[in-house]
């Protein structure tokens, strides 16, 4: 997402400097060639201080965005310590509440205090939906005003191109009668693909169906014994991640967002975009958000496996119009989102 921003924002008559904690990553090489690209020493946010207070002091930007809750209080630090006052914005793109609430009771308290201490200091928050708005404010207490809802600039130009190449995959043939179902993201608990297994065997109970599953975690062995243990191996397969997900997406017959939660769903977003039917847990956050409390498609009970394979049989036999999908995701076109952080920055014209 902070690749397809940058691509939009060097359009504007702006100058745009990229700063790197960690050059990684599948999308580093996607980050636009006239941007001022700068690849800190450090590598990590805690270290990183001191190199990005001496950029704030040497070129005294006009805003500055910072990205995720580290890249916030290293940013806010670094302003401290240049004593400068350039204009600080961070961007939250998770459910913060749903993404701690498995984790020990004293690192969440960690965590809110300090987005309770410094987000106050920021000039704008800005949240990728309504839910981690409301998520912010329920933990940090910070004005409304201060906390700003910005579209994830999900949709571009190379991505709908990208959707148009072939696969390369026999079940997406085009002479191939077998309808597929489709999950994109990591293998891990966050994306509970082991309820979309179960809910996919239970679909096969009534149907012809097959399920295909893009992207790599360690959860991976789990999700093939799973697949066994219900007699459906040969009906799905994970081909890994893919540098394209969107050729694969957009031959689907339905894709589908499991979750558990998250901040705003770039993958169910970018089905939408490319008019996949899609259905969707009713997750923090996002979800509800995109498919207007159901009305556009159908959003279930995390977990629930006869709800999920329900909705999926419905969505089977009567998909929804393709023109009301791509219409519900209009704010999510990279020029739309650009425009709404230039806003949000100060630095629209």
């Amino acid at each position: 997402m902070i690749t397809n921003l940058c691509q939009a924002l060097v359009k504007a008559p702006i100058d745009l400097d990229v700063l790197l904690i960690k050059a990684q990553g599948p999308y580093v090489d996607r980050l636009p060639d006239s941007a001022n690209i700068i690849s800190l020493r450090a590598q990590h946010s805690l270290t990183s201080v001191w190199e990005m207070a001496r950029y704030l002091k040497r070129e005294r930007p006009d805003a500055l965005l910072a990205i995720k809750h580290r890249g916030i209080l290293a940013a806010l630090r670094a302003r401290q310590l240049a004593m400068t006052d350039t204009p600080i914005s961070g961007r939250i793109g998770t459910t913060v509440s749903a993404a701690l609430a498995n984790k020990s009771s004293q690192r969440r308290q960690r965590w809110y205090k300090a987005m309770r201490k410094h987000y106050p200091k920021l000039e704008n928050l800005i949240a990728v939906s309504q839910g981690v708005a409301d998520d912010v404010l329920d933990i940090t207490s910070m004005s409304e005003s201060r906390v700003t809802v910005v579209r994830n600039p999900t949709v571009t130009p190379d991505m709908l191109a990208a959707a148009t190449e072939s696969p390369h995959h026999p079940w997406l043939s085009a002479d191939s009668t077998v309808p597929v179902i489709m999950g994109v993201g990591r293998l891990t608990a966050q994306k509970d693909f082991a309820t979309l297994i179960a809910a996919f065997a239970r679909v096969r109970l009534q149907r012809e169906a097959r399920l295909i599953i893009l992207g790599d975690g360690r959860l991976r062995a789990e999700i093939i014994e799973q697949a066994a243990a219900l007699g459906v191996e040969e009906h799905i397969a994970l081909p890994g991640f893919q540098s394209n997900p969107w050729a694969w997406m957009s031959r689907a017959a339905v894709f589908v967002l499991s979750s558990r939660w998250e901040g705003s769903p770039n993958t169910l977003t970018e089905a939408m975009a490319l008019g996949i039917p899609v259905v969707s847990t009713d997750c923090p956050s996002g979800p509800r958000e995109l498919l207007d409390a159901g009305r556009v498609a159908p959003l279930v009970e995390m977990g629930d496996v006869d709800a999920l394979a329900s909705a999926l049989l419905l969505v089977l036999a009567e998909p929804p119009r393709s023109e009301v999908l791509t219409e519900a995701v209009s704010a999510y076109h990279q020029d739309v989102s650009a425009a709404a952080y230039l806003q949000t920055l100060g630095l629209s014209t």
